[in-house]
């Protein structure tokens, strides 16, 4: 309704299914091969923990969702206050993989996970109709069920060195700001 309403913007979906909304709605869009940097990314984020770090994919977009994240000066994350965890973990930590060697990247992972503590059940995401879900990259997403995430930095660092993973649901020092709305209103929370 803002944009309608003259609201001057230009945005970057993170999904195919944003782009459509986006194009419904009249807002104009642009990539980040056409800008050099992003103002502000808005997004929600599956879990939020005191020192700003996020689980982010439950919608299966993280890889484009931290592309466009981290080329923007600020992040903004809304969510409703049932998101707040003092401890990441109680969400699976989605792991967006190439569907190639599968079993190795699983034993890989399973590894870091040894290294930082952490360990649960890894699955293989599924669609709706049952077949395995695939991103709008085309690739896999691995869900590791960990209950409690002690070092969420030490992980993300450990994922990112595996051959096989694309990119990881721990967004570590990207969001800036946490607006949470609960029963008691808004509240606002300022990375330290």
């Amino acid at each position: 309704m803002r944009v309608r309403d003259g609201l001057d913007v230009i945005g970057v979906p993170t999904s195919e299914a944003t782009r459509a909304d986006a194009i419904r709605c009249g807002i104009r869009l642009t990539t980040l091969d056409d800008i050099d940097r992003l103002d502000l990314t808005v997004d929600g984020a599956d879990e939020i923990d005191p020192a700003l770090n996020l689980i982010k994919g439950g919608g299966g977009a993280l890889l484009r969702e931290k592309i466009v994240a981290t080329a923007s000066d600020r992040m903004i994350v809304i969510a409703d206050e049932s998101k707040w965890v003092e401890t990441l973990g109680r969400f699976p930590l989605p792991v967006e993989v190439i569907p190639f060697g599968l079993a190795a990247t699983q034993r890989a992972i399973a590894g870091a996970f040894a290294e930082t503590g952490v360990s649960g059940q890894m699955v293989v995401r599924k669609a709706r109709d049952g077949h395995v879900f695939v991103t709008d990259g085309g690739h896999w997403l691995v869900d590791a069920h960990l209950g409690r995430i002690t070092d969420p930095p030490r992980l993300a660092t450990l994922l990112a060195a595996i051959p096989g993973v694309v990119e990881h649901g721990l967004f570590i020092g990207v969001a800036s700001t946490a607006m949470l709305a609960g029963s008691q209103g808004i509240r606002v929370v300022e990375r330290r």
